[in-house]
């Protein structure tokens, strides 16, 4: 056998393991002999299996051995387990910005990190259709860019569209480009969201990256280093509503005690909290107070009130009675 030969057969005798094989579907070495025979022309004998099995374990491939009545050879421990590539299917799944033919397609890569059968039960579960999926392909070279810029420590420039009633992106301030530095990205509400420094405006704002259209990298270098000196972008998504900025404001609310699960899911567990009698307790968080800030309090209800400070209660009442004169 040519030395090319005896190489290919080491790789494909892996690939034949990695794709066929787990601990419930075995491959003894004569069925080894017979598929490298049968599929790739290679002609081979069990004592060579052997010793290919041994070569593919110094390499570091986890191939375990079952001996007994059913003997064979199957792959134990992979980089991913089933249950974590089913989690990154659901996310892909899930993800809004993710279009349906790119969510179809990197599914099918997330299958070959499994054997055949683990593969047939994600695809399974592949409930794509119906969902709400973005249909701009160009996101992914978006976010390609803006890691290059923040890699390269440039700045970028793009247009901006927005939504209208006839389901069409139209380009925002008669599609003039905005230029920008980017120095994060974030998910929040299942989009995408560039983190980056206006240095026209002189502050940090954030742009939906699905509608960011004809991205290009600058040759400029990268502004805003002293506002993003101890940014917390963590800390910014807590505080940011549907991220719509406002003016940082420290809140405190009184809430029913039966919603300390929300708070603590929406502000995270470092927040604030005391009792404040036997049914409520309070709670003092950071948070940017705009109209989509007041719509989640809205949205929570009865048991939770702010408490201060008084021109935030003051806001708050004047933005629900204005919704309310809209029903009179």
């Amino acid at each position: 056998m040519a030395l090319m030969d005896q190489k290919l057969r080491t790789l494909y005798l892996m690939d034949i393991l990695l794709e066929r094989t787990d601990e419930a579907h075995l491959l003894n070495a004569t069925q080894l002999c017979g598929i490298l025979q049968k599929e790739y022309g290679i002609s081979t004998d069990r004592r060579t299996i052997y010793a290919e099995v041994e070569v593919l374990e110094k390499y570091g491939l986890d191939v375990q051995q079952k001996k007994g009545k059913a003997p064979g050879y199957y792959i134990g421990a992979r980089t991913f387990e089933l249950p974590e590539l089913k989690l990154l299917v659901d996310a892909v799944q899930s993800s809004k910005f993710i279009t349906e033919k790119k969510s179809r397609e990197l599914i099918k890569k997330l299958e070959t990190l499994c054997c055949r059968s683990d593969a047939a039960a994600l695809s399974q579960q592949v409930v794509i259709m119906n969902r709400p999926k973005t249909e701009n392909e160009t996101i992914y070279y978006n976010v390609d860019d803006i890691h290059t810029a923040i890699y390269a420590n440039r700045e970028i420039t793009f247009q901006y569209a927005e939504w209208t009633v006839q389901k069409k992106l139209r380009l925002k301030k008669g599609g003039a480009r905005y230029v920008v530095s980017p120095w994060a990205l974030t998910w929040d509400d299942e989009n995408y969201y560039l983190v980056a420094y206006d240095s026209q405006a002189g502050k940090i704002k954030h742009y939906r990256v699905d509608k960011m259209q004809r991205m290009q990298v600058l040759e400029s270098e990268r502004k805003g280093e002293e506002a993003f000196r101890g940014f917390d972008l963590a800390q910014f998504s807590k505080k940011t509503f549907g991220m719509y900025g406002g003016r940082d404001e420290e809140v405190t609310f009184l809430c029913a005690k039966e919603l300390a699960g929300v708070m603590l899911d929406r502000f995270g567990t470092d927040i604030w909290m005391a009792p404040a009698d036997e049914n409520h307790f309070r709670a003092r968080v950071l948070v940017a107070v705009s109209p989509q800030f007041f719509g989640w309090v809205t949205g929570i209800g009865k048991g939770l009130q702010i408490e201060g400070p008084d021109r935030v209660r003051q806001e708050y009442r004047a933005y629900v009675e204005e919704i309310m004169r809209e029903y009179e």
